[in-house]
């Protein structure tokens, strides 16, 4: 009889030993066959669906949806019976970094140690610098203001983050030619550095400051295609330190005048907006991506590039539409799902479902 086979939860990112449990298909004692999905895991820079190793039942199952896991922990059991046990794990003398999932900079664990705050206490997801340990423990920030302009003009534009996604905005902000960006604001990059030939001013702890010397516009440059939530957090940052995101048009797209929009939303080259339809606050339609006529897309959905929303189509709150997927006529896809690349979608998608790259919705029996 064969042993109970583990199915580890995988490293997505060498810079990341965890990653968050988005989607989980089964239960324990579910009986599977070899190939059935199971779960689905995601990083900010990847996502990856696990599968059955075998035949066998769910045994053991260790994470419900939401969890954060670490890399190389089981996540379950593949076993013949549905009564088997997972073996109990040793108990070992650890120290609390192993186990902390807390992403903190080395002089901001040095800095904490000499406040006496322990680290695990510290809130996972973001990256903690020594200006955020600063800002909890109540002290004045230790900030330099030193790339900042002294005022800035009305139509100044921040650009928050300075990846791929914030070089494409850069340059669409500047072909529509009603904003001037002055700088980006990114908690990754230095202080001086550019983007593009964009000045990086610092990091958030800038924004307040910013905004004090007439700084009133931001566009949000984080895409969000690893975790949507990313996005959605810069979002609501930009709207407490008072900042307005407005809408950003490429030249090149096109819009017709009954569509829709709220602020935030962004419209890359040689998109199409349709008749009657309505784009929520922070939405991304990519470059060559169709929103036909009557379509509906939630709030900060990211639609890619050269995807093709037929006519009626509804997207759901924070959703993500791969690059070169194409949705039948009024379908709806429910909040927080994903669609990977090239995807046909033929009907509707539940909430928080993933659809697989390559994939024709539903998924058929053979």
């Amino acid at each position: 009889m064969p042993e109970a086979k583990a199915v580890l939860i995988p490293l997505l990112n060498p810079n990341e030993p965890t990653s968050r449990l988005s989607h989980l298909a089964v239960s324990t004692g579910d009986r599977v066959t070899v190939g059935d999905a199971l779960a689905t895991c995601e990083s900010t820079k990847g996502v990856e669906e696990l599968v059955s190793p075998r035949d066998g039942f769910v045994c053991g199952l260790t994470a419900a949806v939401g969890d954060v896991c670490r890399a190389g922990d089981p996540l379950c059991w593949i076993a013949d019976s549905s009564d088997w046990a997972p073996p109990e794990k040793p108990v070992a003398a650890t120290t609390a970094e192993e186990h902390s999932d807390v992403r903190i900079t080395r002089p901001a664990r040095e800095f904490a140690e000499s406040l006496g705050i322990q680290v695990e206490q510290l809130p996972v997801g973001p990256l903690i610098t020594k200006a955020n340990l600063r800002t909890l423990a109540g002290m004045t920030p230790d900030v330099d203001t030193g790339h900042l302009l002294e005022t800035y003009p009305e139509e100044a534009l921040l650009v928050y983050g300075g990846g791929g996604h914030g070089k494409s905005l850069i340059e669409l902000i500047r072909a529509e030619g009603r904003f001037t960006v002055v700088g980006v604001i990114d908690d990754g990059l230095p202080a001086g550095s550019k983007v593009l030939d964009v000045p990086v001013l610092g990091g958030r702890q800038l924004l307040a400051e910013a905004r004090k010397r007439g700084a009133q516009k931001a566009v949000n440059a984080v895409g969000g295609i690893g975790t949507i939530q990313s996005r959605i957090d810069v979002f609501r940052l930009l709207k407490e330190e008072g900042f307005e995101c407005p809408t950003v048009i490429h030249p090149s797209a096109w819009i017709e005048p009954s569509a829709n929009m709220e602020h935030g939303v962004q419209v890359f080259p040689h998109a199409y907006v349709g008749s009657d339809a309505s784009l929520a606050f922070g939405v991304i339609i990519n470059t060559s991506a169709v929103v036909s006529h009557d379509c509906h897309i939630g709030r900060y959905a990211n639609i890619a590039p050269g995807s093709l929303l037929a006519g009626g189509v509804c997207i759901g709150e924070a959703v993500l539409v791969g690059m070169g997927v194409t949705v039948n006529l009024d379908v709806s896809i429910g909040a927080r799902a994903r669609v990977g690349n090239s995807a046909v979608v033929k009907s509707d998608v539940p909430r928080g479902s993933v659809v697989r790259a390559g994939s024709v919705w539903p998924v058929h029996p053979a």
